[in-house]
């Protein structure tokens, strides 16, 4: 069980869940999309937003910035919250465009959202958790995508909303974070993704 709950930390690590939502918009999408263009719009998100926060990671880890890639002290979190805000602004500005990836734009708007709520509560010493922030967001992108291409995705939506739970357990677990802190951050992802909706939906 505690191998379990452990995993759950890496494998449902915010990190992951920008690219994540963006392989899925383009596996469930009924639009074409030339094969190359698709490679390029993924690598391109993995680079800003996977690659360049590892590697930003390890630079504040050998300045004596951070000591966990979960980022465990409120004030660890700034630097990282505030490159990440100015990454996804990036993509926004360019990889991707509202016109020919309209629900996909609105997620990565919606994560810009989610990041910079997690960024003001860092500078205010309140610590959420990132790890619900991203992994809620990304099951509301999920349930948005179901519906506006009238897909069943039931199942995929159940293997979420369990690992939510799983996730949230184990932060629990590792006294990583309390309840009030992952409520809070299953409503940071949540709230700006709902929100979106009004734009692309």
């Amino acid at each position: 069980m505690k191998f379990l709950l452990k995993s759950a930390s890496y494998i449902f690590h915010p990190l992951w869940m920008p690219f994540a939502g963006s392989l899925l918009y383009f596996i469930l999408t009924p639009r074409f999309f030339p094969i190359e263009l698709i490679k390029a719009k993924l690598l391109a998100i993995a680079i800003i937003t996977l690659f360049i926060p590892v590697v930003f990671y390890f630079l504040l880890k050998n300045l004596g910035k951070a000591n966990s890639p979960f980022l465990p002290d409120v004030k660890e979190r700034r630097w990282p919250l505030l490159f990440y805000v100015f990454l996804t602004l990036m993509v926004l500005h360019q990889i991707l465009n509202v016109y020919n990836y309209p629900a996909l734009y609105f997620y990565f708007v919606g994560i810009l959202f989610s990041g910079l709520t997690c960024l003001i509560l860092a500078f205010l010493h309140f610590k959420i958790s990132l790890h619900l922030v991203g992994l809620s967001g990304f099951t509301m992108f999920l349930i948005a995508l179901g519906a506006h291409f009238h897909l069943n995705l039931i199942y995929s939506i159940a293997f979420l909303v369990t690992a939510l739970g799983l996730t949230a357990s184990s932060r629990l677990f590792y006294k990583a974070h309390t309840p009030i802190e992952l409520i809070l951050g299953l409503f940071i992802g949540l709230i700006p993704q709902i929100i979106v909706l009004n734009y692309w939906l």
